[in-house]
């Protein structure tokens, strides 16, 4: 299905950013030890507060964003990403770069990309028709787990070979690059619907929770998608130390299992149109939930390896299947006049989740040690199968606030 020249335009913004993401991917961290020599718990602090703060400072964008053009927020947005990128190897190139600074750029990356999500969801059911959204999200999909298979193995050879911080410029210059593909889409938007009353920053949240449907895909999404962020961190130690692997094996294993994702976003419209979106979410739904169960089990050496690249690729190719339905079914079921306060509310949770469960784990292998810690966080993946919308749900918008 031809989904027109401005979707292409727009695709090709998306994955030159996300490429460049995927490049970029963990660079503050390491700007952060490598140049600045600060402490492990500076580091974890960093990803922290960036997460945090950057939710609090979006808080109120669903509401701005929702009552204007999308494309004009998400063009200021990457060209704020680009500018915050941009600073930190400049900074560094003439020696003033500090721990602060990091933090500012941490803090200003994570608000510009909620609203640069919030914006983009909202535009994307604008421009492209009922009939043409599983496959545009099904594309999307596949763009982000083939930059997410590549991205980070080229941005380990350009650390080792020019360092981080310039590493960092091709992330930000991808910004640059993804502001001007936005700019070249000719179609017109529609005029953003109008709002009455004062402006409540728990619209999102509201409307959610009103409709069945999206109130059970909200909560299994932070309950499925938090194990998993905690999870991740414990399985490079887990590879490295457990079960005795060589470094590169991680690198590996990251860039093969991603193709997954790509396999399972491939396949998704084709199923899509062949058996229904609700199926969809309910199928690939629980086919993804016991995978990250299986992890822990794995023995040492290279059957270890083989044992966690065929779990975690099955996993990812039935994550690359259910997202695109679910951020489809999102579409379908909200309305448009809360189509960017509704995302808004869900990236700000998903952002503060996030690093809960991450935390949640240091301490968990605390106590359970690190396999005790991996099987909670399966654990509590595969309850979320019992946490679908096994029945449909329509719409109901919420009257605007008084």
């Amino acid at each position: 299905m031809s989904l027109g020249p401005d979707f292409r335009r727009l695709r090709f913004a998306y994955a030159v950013s996300a490429l460049g993401s995927g490049i970029g991917f963990g660079a503050l961290p390491l700007i952060a030890v490598l140049v600045l020599d600060v402490s492990t718990l500076q580091v974890s602090m960093l990803a922290a507060v960036s997460a945090l703060a950057g939710a609090v400072l979006a808080l109120p964008m669903g509401d701005f964003i929702e009552r204007r053009h999308k494309r004009p927020v998400m063009i200021a947005a990457d060209l704020i990403r680009f500018a915050a990128l941009l600073s930190v190897p400049v900074a560094a190139a003439f020696g003033v770069l500090s721990y602060p600074q990091l933090c500012v750029v941490g803090v200003l990356q994570m608000a510009a990309l909620i609203a640069f999500t919030s914006a983009s969801g909202a535009h994307l059911k604008t421009l492209v028709g009922p009939e043409g959204r599983a496959e545009a999200n099904g594309k999307f999909e596949q763009v982000f787990w083939l930059t997410m298979s590549a991205g980070p193995a080229i941005g380990g050879g350009l650390v080792s070979l020019v360092g981080a911080p310039l590493t960092l410029v091709v992330d930000a210059v991808s910004f640059l690059l993804s502001a001007l593909g936005i700019r070249r889409i000719r179609q017109p938007e529609p005029t953003p619907a109008e709002h009455t009353g004062k402006r409540d920053l728990a619209a999102g949240w509201k409307y959610i929770f009103a409709n069945r449907g999206l109130a059970v895909l909200f909560v299994n999404a932070q309950l499925f998608g938090g194990p998993l962020m905690m999870v991740s961190p414990l399985l490079t130690v887990f590879m490295l130390r457990e079960l005795h692997l060589a470094p590169w094996s991680y690198g590996v294993f990251l860039g093969v299992s991603c193709l997954g994702g790509v396999l399972g976003a491939w396949i998704a419209p084709a199923l899509t149109r062949r058996f229904g979106l609700h199926r969809m979410l309910l199928w690939f739904g629980v086919l993804r939930t016991p995978w990250t169960l299986l992890l822990p089990l794995a023995p040492s050496g290279m059957a270890g390896f083989v044992w966690l690249l065929v779990a975690e690729t099955a996993l990812l190719v039935a994550a690359g299947a259910f997202n695109p339905s679910f951020a489809t079914y999102r579409m379908e079921v909200t309305d448009d006049s809360h189509m960017a306060r509704v995302l808004t509310s869900w990236s700000i949770t998903s952002r503060s989740v996030q690093p809960a469960f991450i935390a949640l784990g240091g301490v968990l292998t605390a106590v359970l040690g690190l396999r005790g810690a991996m099987y909670f966080g399966g654990a509590v993946a595969l309850l979320t199968a019992a946490i679908l919308p096994w029945k449909s749900a329509k719409p109901a918008p919420l009257p605007e606030p008084v």
